[in-house]
């Protein structure tokens, strides 16, 4: 008469820990890893950053390209033309008031 096993197969335990094993590493790699959850939250939050900083920009861009349109010589704008030399300058007639 054959004695009952009393603990499970050698195999079947290997199995278990090593799928467990598994399926830890690939739930931690899919929270924090290169291409997990919180990665691409950081890159959310960045891009966000991003496209401010670019309209920030965008603007400055605009109003440079105006005063260059106002100091060209197709058209050109004398009140800027006038504050641009006395800021580089540094003049003043003497009936003008300064607030900076």
């Amino acid at each position: 008469m054959a004695q009952p096993r009393k603990y499970p197969a050698l195999g079947l335990i290997a199995y278990i820990a090593l799928t467990t094993v598994l399926g830890l590493y690939f739930a931690f790699a899919s929270v924090q890893g290169n291409y997990g959850l919180l990665r691409r939250m950081e890159i959310q939050a960045e891009r966000q950053r991003l496209q401010a900083d670019l309209t920030v920009v965008k603007h400055e861009v605009a109003q440079m390209r105006n005063k260059t349109r106002r100091l060209s010589d197709r058209y050109l704008d004398l009140d800027l033309l006038d504050e641009q030399a006395r800021d580089i300058l540094g003049m003043m007639r003497s009936d003008e008031v300064i607030i900076r």
